[in-house]
C-alpha cells in the first residue's frame, strides 16, 4: 500500500501552517516559510483584510496534485522532515538524517537492519522564546553527566543508541548511550523536559545556516507535539458588501472623519509621547482608520517624517491585530443588505409571535433580530507564529522578511446571527451583581499575559455582554452539534459585543473548508420553529453540568483562571471554534447562579415550571 502524505489546502494556514510540526503516517515534518513556496500560487482576494494587515496580497498554496508532499516537485506547500534525529526500533541505532538522504516517496530506512526497518523520529525537540526550533543535541545529553575533560575525549558524535530498559517505566526507561570505543556515556530521559544549558541554533529547520541569528534565549526541551511549541497568529475577515461597510469610505472622506474627531487634537499633541498609543487606539475605534492613514495624517500635521516602507508593509516585529467586527456588524444589521456572490443574508424570526404561554414568552422577550446567512465567505490569513508562550517573540510567516504577501485560505459556508433584546440586555447589564461578577473576571484578565491578544476581540474593556454572548455562542454550538449533525469542530463563533459600537449579537457559522461547510443544515436549524426549540433545549441543558456544584461555584478555572462556571462538560469547545481560546466564559451569566442573575434565568425557571405542571396533569 502506497503512503499518503497529503495536507489539504485549508490546513496550510491552520493547523499545519508555517512553523507547525505534525505527524503523519508515523513520520514527522515541519512546514517551511512562505519564501520556499512554489511560484504557482492561487491569489485569495480580501482587500479589507489586506488593508488592515498592511500587505499587498494573499496567496493560497496550490492544491496537492498527488499523495506525497515529500517529492521535490510536489505542487502543494513545502514540508521538510523534522526532527532530523531518527532511530531504529529494532537495533536502536540513532541516525542524523539529512536532506541529501531523502528519496522521494520512500520513508527513511535503517541501513544496518535486514530486513530493512523503518526509522522513527525522536520524540523530543528544543525551542526558545525567540521562536527558534531545533533538534536536541543528543550527543551533549548522553555526555552531560561527564566532566568537561572526559567529555572532550569522545570525538565521535554519530554513534548513539536510543535504548529501552525493562527495569524501569516512563521516561526513566529510555536512555541515550554513546557506543564510541572507550566511551559508553549514557543518560536516561527522566528529566529531559525543561532547560539544560543547551545552545540555541538561532534558526528554524528550514532556514539556512547563513540566516541563523545570535540567540541567547534559554532553550527548552519539549515533546514535538507539545502545546507550547506552536502558537499561530491568524486573522480572518468575512467577505461583506463594501458599500454597506464604513471601510468603503474614500481615503479623503475617512481622513476628514479623523480630523473632525475629538481625539484628533489630543493625538497630535501626544505624538511621539507615551500617551500616543492610547489616543491612537481610541481614534481607530471611533473612525475605523488604520495605522497607515493615521501616520500619513500625523506626518502632514506635525511635519514629522512619514512612516518607513517596512512599517507601512506591516513588517514590524509585532503582528497587526485589526478589529474587523464593526463593518461586519453593520452589514448584518442593515435593513436591506445587498446580496453578493459570497454574502447572502436574510432576516428571520423565532416564530413565537402568536405564543402566549411560558416559557416561550420569556424566550421571545430576550432575543432581537435573527439573521440567516445562506452564503458566507471567510478569508483566514496566517501572519506568523510564536513559541514557548503566546507573548513570546513573533516570527513572521516569511522568516526572511522580504515578501509583502501572506498565506491565506478561503472557506465558504453558512451561518446564523442571533441578537439580544437591547432593552433587556441593558437592564441586565446594569445589575450590580452582574457588574461585580464581570469585574472579578476583568481583574484576572488584567493580570493575564493574554490581555493584549484578547483585547482585540473584547474591546477596550471586558464587558458583561461579551461574556454573556461569548458563552451563549459556545452553548449554542454544542447544542447545534446535536440538532444539525455538524461536529463542534466544524462550527465557529464570531462575537459582536463591543458596547462602543452598539453591538449585541453572536454569529455561529460553518468553518469547514470542504463540502461540510455548505450542506445547508445550519441555516435550516435557524428557521422557525426549530431555532426556538433549540434555544430552549440549550438553556435547559446549560442549567446543569455534570461537574456541578464545583463548576457552577468555581471562582476561577481554566487557563489563567479566565473562566468561571465553564468546563469541558458544559461550555468548552475545540480550540479552532473559539475566538479567545476557551477563555472568558461564565455559564452563570446565562442561566443564573446563587450570586448572579442569568440573562435567561427566567426562561429556565418557566421551563421547569411548565414541565412540573405537565407532570402533575399526567393521569396516574
Amino acid at each position: 500500500m502506497s503512503r499518503r502524505l497529503r495536507v489539504r489546502q485549508a490546513q496550510t494556514v491552520l493547523p499545519f501552517g508555517v512553523g507547525a510540526v505534525f505527524d503523519i503516517q508515523g513520520e514527522s515534518f515541519v512546514a517551511t516559510g512562505i519564501g520556499d513556496w512554489p511560484r504557482r500560487r492561487q491569489e485569495v482576494e480580501s482587500p479589507r483584510l489586506a488593508s488592515r494587515l498592511g500587505v499587498s496580497a494573499f496567496y493560497a498554496a496550490p492544491p496537492a496534485a498527488d499523495d506525497r508532499f515529500d517529492r521535490p516537485d510536489a505542487a502543494g506547500a513545502p514540508y521538510i522532515r523534522f526532527p532530523s534525529w531518527l532511530f531504529c526500533g529494532a537495533c536502536r541505532r540513532m541516525i542524523r538524517w539529512r536532506i541529501a538522504d531523502e528519496k522521494a516517496g520512500v520513508p527513511p530506512r535503517c541501513p544496518s537492519c535486514s530486513p530493512v526497518r523503518k526509522l522513527a523520529p525522536m520524540r523530543f525537540v528544543q525551542i526558545c522564546a525567540s521562536g527558534h526550533l531545533g533538534d536536541v543535541d543528543w550527543w551533549f545529553w548522553a555526555h552531560s553527566r561527564l566532566d568537561p575533560a572526559a567529555r572532550q575525549s569522545c570525538d565521535t558524535r554519530d554513534r548513539l543508541r536510543f535504548n529501552v530498559s525493562e527495569r524501569a517505566t516512563g521516561l526513566e526507561a529510555l536512555s541515550v548511550r554513546c557506543t564510541a570505543q572507550g566511551c559508553g556515556a549514557a543518560r536516561d530521559l527522566l528529566d529531559v523536559l525543561g532547560t539544560h544549558g543547551m545552545r540555541c541554533s538561532g534558526r528554524n529547520p528550514w532556514q539556512r545556516r547563513s540566516e541563523a541569528a545570535d540567540c541567547t534565549k534559554p532553550v527548552q526541551v519539549v515533546q514535538r507535539t507539545a502545546g507550547n511549541l506552536y502558537y499561530p497568529v491568524v486573522s480572518s475577515a468575512l467577505d461583506i458588501p463594501e458599500s454597506d461597510a464604513p471601510a468603503a469610505l474614500t481615503d479623503e472622506a475617512l481622513a476628514e472623519r479623523v480630523r473632525s474627531s475629538d481625539m484628533w487634537v489630543p493625538l497630535c499633541r501626544a505624538h511621539g509621547g507615551p500617551a500616543e498609543d492610547a489616543f491612537r487606539g481610541l481614534l481607530k475605534d471611533e473612525t475605523g482608520a488604520d495605522d497607515a492613514l493615521l501616520d500619513a495624517l500625523l506626518a502632514e500635521e506635525t511635519g514629522s517624517a512619514p512612516p518607513s516602507p517596512a512599517r507601512a508593509a506591516g513588517a514590524s516585529d509585532e503582528p497587526v491585530a485589526p478589529d474587523l467586527s464593526r463593518e461586519e456588524w453593520v452589514a448584518f444589521m442593515s435593513p436591506a443588505p445587498p446580496a453578493t456572490r459570497d454574502f447572502a443574508v436574510r432576516e428571520s424570526e423565532l416564530g413565537l409571535g402568536q405564543e402566549d404561554s411560558e416559557p416561550w414568552v420569556s424566550l421571545r422577550e430576550r432575543f432581537g433580530r435573527v439573521v440567516l446567512a445562506d452564503r458566507l465567505r471567510e478569508v483566514r490569513a496566517l501572519q506568523g507564529f510564536r513559541r514557548v508562550s503566546p507573548t513570546s517573540a513573533f516570527v513572521p510567516a516569511d522568516t526572511a522578511r522580504r515578501l509583502r504577501w501572506l498565506p491565506a485560505v478561503e472557506v465558504f459556508g453558512e451561518g446564523l446571527l442571533l441578537t439580544l433584546d437591547r432593552d433587556e440586555l441593558t437592564k441586565w447589564e446594569d445589575d450590580d451583581r452582574v457588574r461585580r461578577r464581570v469585574a472579578g473576571l476583568r481583574t484576572d484578565l488584567g493580570r493575564s499575559f493574554q490581555q493584549d491578544r484578547l483585547g482585540t476581540v473584547t474591546g477596550a474593556e471586558l464587558s458583561p455582554r461579551f461574556v454573556l454572548l461569548h458563552t451563549l455562542g459556545h452553548l449554542l454550538i454544542r447544542q447545534l452539534s446535536f440538532e444539525s449533525g455538524y461536529s463542534t469542530a466544524s462550527l465557529r463563533e464570531r462575537v459582536y459585543a463591543r458596547p462602543e459600537h452598539d453591538q449585541y449579537g453572536v454569529l455561529v457559522y460553518t468553518a469547514a473548508g470542504d463540502a461540510e461547510g455548505t450542506l445547508g443544515g445550519l441555516v435550516q436549524q435557524g428557521e422557525p420553529p426549530r431555532l426556538a426549540e433549540t434555544l430552549l433545549r440549550m438553556a435547559e441543558a446549560a442549567a446543569w453540568c455534570s461537574a456541578d456544584p464545583l463548576c457552577a461555584e468555581h471562582s476561577g478555572q481554566g487557563f489563567d483562571n479566565l473562566n468561571r462556571a465553564a468546563c469541558h462538560a458544559c461550555a468548552l469547545l475545540p480550540e479552532t471554534s473559539c475566538e479567545t481560546g476557551n477563555t472568558l466564559l461564565d455559564r452563570a451569566l446565562v442561566v443564573g447562579g446563587e450570586q448572579v442573575p442569568g440573562y435567561f434565568e427566567s426562561v429556565v425557571a418557566q421551563a421547569r415550571s411548565a414541565a412540573a405542571a405537565a407532570v402533575e396533569r399526567r393521569p396516574r
